[in-house]
Formats: C-alpha cells, sequence, structure tokens
C-alpha cells in the first residue's frame, strides 16, 4: 500500500506484537521532529546565574542598587550569585565584608534563600541565592 501511494513504511513501536508500522513520507516525519526538537529548546530555561558585584567599602546608594537588581533577577527566578573582592589590606576587615554579605542575604530573604553560607575563594566571597 505504501509504495502504491509514493509513501514510505515506518516502524513506530518494533516491540508490540505485531509491531506497530504507519504509512507516511519519511522526510516530512523528519522535519517534524525536528520542529518539535527545536521548540522544545526554545522553551527551555538558559542563562538562570545573575552576578552582582559589591566590595566590603560598599556605600549606601551602591548597596540598594545592587540589591533592587538581585531582587529583579530572583523575581525573575533567576539564582543570584553575590560576589565580593577585597583588595590589599581589606583582607584585614573580613568580618566588615561579611556583615555586608550577610545584610544583602537579608534583604533579599522575602525572594530566596542562599544555597550554603558565603564561601571563600582566593580573594573573592561568593553566595549563591536560590529563587523560593
Amino acid at each position: 500500500m505504501a509504495k502504491e501511494r509514493g509513501f514510505d513504511l515506518v516502524l513506530i513501536s518494533p516491540g508490540a506484537v505485531p509491531p506497530v508500522c504507519r504509512i507516511a513520507d519519511c522526510g516530512k516525519l523528519k522535519y517534524e521532529l525536528a520542529k518539535k526538537e527545536k521548540e522544545a529548546r526554545k522553551s527551555q530555561k538558559g542563562g538562570g546565574l545573575k552576578e552582582v558585584k559589591i566590595s566590603p567599602k560598599i556605600a549606601d546608594h551602591d548597596f540598594n542598587v545592587r540589591l533592587k537588581k538581585a531582587r529583579e533577577s530572583l523575581e525573575k527566578r533567576h539564582k543570584v550569585k553575590v560576589s565580593m573582592f577585597f583588595r590589599g589590606r581589606w583582607m584585614a576587615h573580613v568580618d566588615l565584608g561579611m556583615k555586608i554579605m550577610d545584610r544583602m542575604i537579608e534583604a533579599v530573604a522575602d525572594l530566596g534563600k542562599p544555597e550554603s553560607r558565603p564561601k571563600k575563594f582566593g580573594k573573592n566571597f561568593v553566595v549563591i541565592i536560590s529563587p523560593k
């Protein structure tokens, strides 16, 4: 029947008893599958991590700007990476940096929670905040 109509016989389910086949145009079938895969990739969430950089000597206004950006990202369901860089003598005042980091975590507590305590990577302190 497939040859008479000019189509292909496509095996759908070989494990079934009897095996299930379909009369279809193989090229069209491949095209539709590729189109479905493309749509699935398009709807996937990509780039879900946003970064906010602060310093231990950040001014109140600058802190509020970074806080606003972090809150916007959390509202959009993105993770936020808050990183703090210590330069030179600032390393002697890690406790002040931790207070600012804790202040940031408390300010976004209604929208997200930290995955862990702030971690030190060389001269950086990093914490990742996940949306609730």
